[in-house]
């Protein structure tokens, strides 16, 4: 990926997993390599004001053959059109429970 892009990020956790990506989700390939010739591509300005860590990420691991054939980003994408298509479902069903948990607490409150 093209480090010195202004949307890529890269964050380390604690247990050493490290993410790479691009923010404007233009890189089906992450953390691999960005579209040649990115339409949104702009040059990160230079580090004034920023605050590095010590902690040094790993390395990106190598490129598995399923980035070069295209089937890696393939897969993503149905992921994400599945994920896509039940999110309005789970969201529902998470606003169905805190609705229930909230007249439970109110129970508790006048049950004295």
């Amino acid at each position: 990926m093209r480090h010195e892009c202004k949307h890529f990020e890269s964050r380390t956790y604690a247990n050493g997993e490290a993410v790479r990506k691009c923010n404007l989700d233009l890189a089906p390939d992450a953390p691999w390599r960005c579209p040649d010739n990115c339409p949104k591509y702009e040059r990160r300005l230079a580090d004034v004001a920023w605050t590095h860590g010590s902690l040094v990420a790993p390395p990106t691991p190598t490129e598995p053959a399923s980035v070069a054939d295209g089937t890696a980003a393939k897969l993503l994408d149905e992921a994400e059109d599945y994920l896509s298509s039940i999110g309005d479902r789970v969201m529902a069903e998470v606003a169905a429970e805190q609705r229930a948990a909230q007249r439970r607490g109110w129970r508790k409150l006048f049950k004295r």
